[in-house]
C-alpha cells in the first residue's frame, strides 16, 4: 500500500495529531470565549451534529436479528460497563503509588466507563466474519445505554458532582445527545430510500466534527502554562493501555470459550471485540459535558485518545490470527456434528 493510499487510509488518526499540533502553535482560537466560540459551538451545535448524524446513519433494522441473543448481550454489556470500570479501579490504586501524572490515570478511569463503539468492534468482527448482527446490536445497544449508565459510573469513580451538577448533565445530554439521536433516527425512518441509494459518508463526518471538538479541548489546555505532560507518563500509560486490552482480549476469549459456555466461534469473535473496544465518538463529547470547565479536560481526554487508535491497531494485527481460529473451530464443530452416534 502507498503512502497515500495509507495517508488517505488512516486520515482520522493523522488528524488527531495535526489538530493537537496546531493548538499547541496557536490556542487562542479555540479557548472559551475565543473566536471559535467553543462554548457554543462545540458544547451544542458539534455534539448534537455528531449524535444526529449516528441516528441518521444508524440501521435499526439489521438489530433485530440479534435482539433475542440476550446471554451475550448480558455478557458484553455487563463485562464493558461494570466489570472493566471495577478491575481499572482496583489497578489504579496501584498506579496511583508511581509517578504516573494523576490526571491521566483519572483519565484511563474514564475510558473504562465508556461503552462500546458503534464502528471499529463492528468493523473488525466483519473482517472475522463473526457474528456482525450481534457486534452491531451490542455496539448500538451500548452506545444508547451509555448516554446514561456512563455519567453515573463517571461521577460514582471520580466524584465530578462537587463541580458539576447531576442536573445539568443529563439535562445537557438530553438536548445534545438523546434528542439528535431520536431526531436523526425519524429522519432516516422518513428518507431511508434516498440515504441507503446515495451512501452519504456519515462516519466521515463525524470524525470530523469530532477532530473539531479534539482540538478546542487541547486548545484549552495549551492556553495554561502549568498543562504539562511528561513523556515518561505518556510512554507508560501506552503500554499500561495495551496491557489492559490484551488481558481483557484473552480473559473475555477465556470465558465465551470454555466449556458449556453456549457460544458459537462467531459469537466469541463479536464478544472479544465488542467487551474491550471503547467509544471515543461517544466519549469525547462526554467528557467535554461532565468535565466542563475542568483545567485539566485535555489531560483527562489523552487515555481514551491513545486507546481509540491502540484498539484499532492490535485488532487489526489479530484479525488473520483469529479469523484463522474461527474458522478452524467451525468446521471441527461441523464435523463433530456429522459424527455417526
Amino acid at each position: 500500500m502507498g503512502l497515500l493510499a495509507r495517508a488517505r487510509k488512516e486520515w482520522f488518526i493523522i488528524g488527531i495529531v495535526l489538530v493537537i499540533l496546531s493548538a499547541k502553535l496557536e490556542p487562542s482560537l479555540g479557548v472559551k470565549g475565543g473566536p471559535l466560540k467553543p462554548e457554543v459551538t462545540i458544547a451544542y451545535v458539534a455534539v448534537s451534529l455528531i449524535f444526529f448524524n449516528s441516528g441518521l446513519s444508524l440501521k435499526t433494522e439489521e438489530l433485530t436479528s440479534a435482539l433475542l441473543h440476550v446471554r451475550l448481550h448480558l455478557f458484553v454489556q455487563s463485562f464493558t460497563l461494570v466489570f472493566f470500570p471495577l478491575v481499572v479501579w482496583l489497578l489504579l490504586k496501584v498506579l496511583a503509588l508511581t509517578s504516573i501524572d494523576q490526571w491521566l490515570l483519572r483519565g484511563l478511569q474514564t475510558v473504562s466507563c465508556m461503552p462500546p463503539p458503534v464502528s471499529s468492534a463492528v468493523i473488525l468482527t466483519k473482517a472475522v466474519g463473526g457474528n456482525e448482527a450481534a457486534a452491531i446490536f451490542n455496539s448500538a445497544f451500548g452506545s444508547f445505554l451509555g448516554i446514561v449508565v456512563t455519567p453515573l459510573l463517571l461521577l460514582l469513580f471520580l466524584g465530578s458532582s462537587s463541580s458539576v451538577p447531576f442536573s445539568s448533565i443529563f439535562s445537557q445530554l438530553s438536548v445534545t445527545v438523546v434528542l439528535p439521536l431520536v431526531l436523526g433516527q425519524l429522519c432516516r425512518g422518513a428518507f431511508r430510500d434516498q440515504l441507503e441509494r446515495r451512501k452519504l459518508p456519515f462516519g466521515a463526518v463525524s470524525s470530523a466534527v469530532l477532530l473539531m471538538i479534539i482540538y478546542t479541548t487541547f486548545c484549552d489546555t495549551f492556553s495554561h502554562a502549568d498543562a504539562q505532560l511528561e513523556p515518561s507518563s505518556l510512554l507508560l500509560l501506552v503500554l499500561i493501555i495495551f496491557f489492559i486490552q490484551i488481558s481483557f482480549m484473552l480473559l473475555t476469549f477465556a470465558f465465551s470459550t470454555r466449556s458449556g459456555s453456549g457460544f458459537s466461534p462467531a459469537d466469541t469473535v463479536a464478544i472479544v471485540f465488542c467487551s474491550t473496544h471503547k467509544s471515543l465518538t461517544l466519549g469525547i463529547p462526554m467528557l467535554k459535558i461532565v468535565f466542563a470547565g475542568y483545567e485539566h479536560l485535555s489531560l483527562i481526554s489523552v487515555p481514551l485518545l491513545i486507546y481509540h487508535p491502540a484498539q484499532i491497531l492490535l485488532g487489526s494485527v489479530l484479525v488473520p490470527s483469529i479469523r484463522s481460529w474461527m474458522t478452524s473451530r467451525q468446521k471441527a464443530v461441523k464435523l463433530s456434528t456429522l459424527q455417526p452416534v
